[in-house]
């Protein structure tokens, strides 16, 4: 007789997934996969990295790293976008190939979907939050908006929603601020490029 309650899967099972391109993530035991990211995903999630890379090299306080595997718990791993740690936690979650405990800042960027959208708002946000990520921002594509999230009890809760000339700041990373629509000028760029490429094309039928 079967019960129907499937088993939780650790991160030691996760080596026998397959190398096919897509990224397994782990949450609760439970896998959940995303298909490789867009063109305009990866364009924000370059230009962010870069920016808070330049900040960075003016104030040595941490590192950052783009999509790193960060092991939380035995049933907990997730590949953040972007990821910081401040210099004096480094050597403490930094193992090998991975990171083994909580970043202090994580950002990620919304893929297409309402799966990724839950996923990344709802349950990465209360998984962060249980680990301790002091501030947690999402980078909405569509909305061409940053949410962000901050560390209040065992909470992340939304401190603002910015766009346009406004400007993301950060306690976790101090005088750094980043006009929103600088974050989107690439992405602008390469949907009129691909637009007008297809126009083109279709103008030689």
């Amino acid at each position: 007789m079967t019960t129907g309650i499937e088993p939780l899967i650790t991160v030691a099972d996760l080596d026998n997934y397959p190398d096919d391109g897509n990224r397994y993530e782990l949450i609760g035991g439970r896998i959940f996969v995303s298909g490789a990211p867009d063109i305009s995903h990866q364009l924000i999630l370059r230009d962010v990295l870069f920016e808070i890379a330049i900040y960075l090299k003016e104030r040595p306080i941490g590192r950052v790293v783009p999509g790193v595997g960060t092991i939380l718990s035995n049933y907990d791993l997730v590949i953040p976008d972007i990821a910081f740690v401040r210099s004096e936690r480094w050597n403490e979650i930094a193992s090998g190939e991975w990171l083994a405990g909580a970043p202090d800042l994580i950002v990620e960027v919304l893929s297409l979907g309402v799966e990724n959208r839950e996923r990344d708002l709802q349950i990465k946000r209360q998984l962060y939050a249980k680990y301790g990520v002091m501030e947690y921002w999402v980078i909405d594509c569509e909305d061409k908006s940053v949410l962000v999230f901050r560390l209040r009890g065992e909470m992340l809760e939304k401190m603002a929603t910015v766009r346009g000339k406004d400007k993301i700041t950060t306690y976790v990373l101090p005088s750094f601020d980043l006009e929103v629509s600088a974050i989107f000028r690439s992405t602008s760029v390469s949907r009129y490029k691909i637009s007008l490429q297809i126009l083109t094309e279709k103008g030689k039928d």
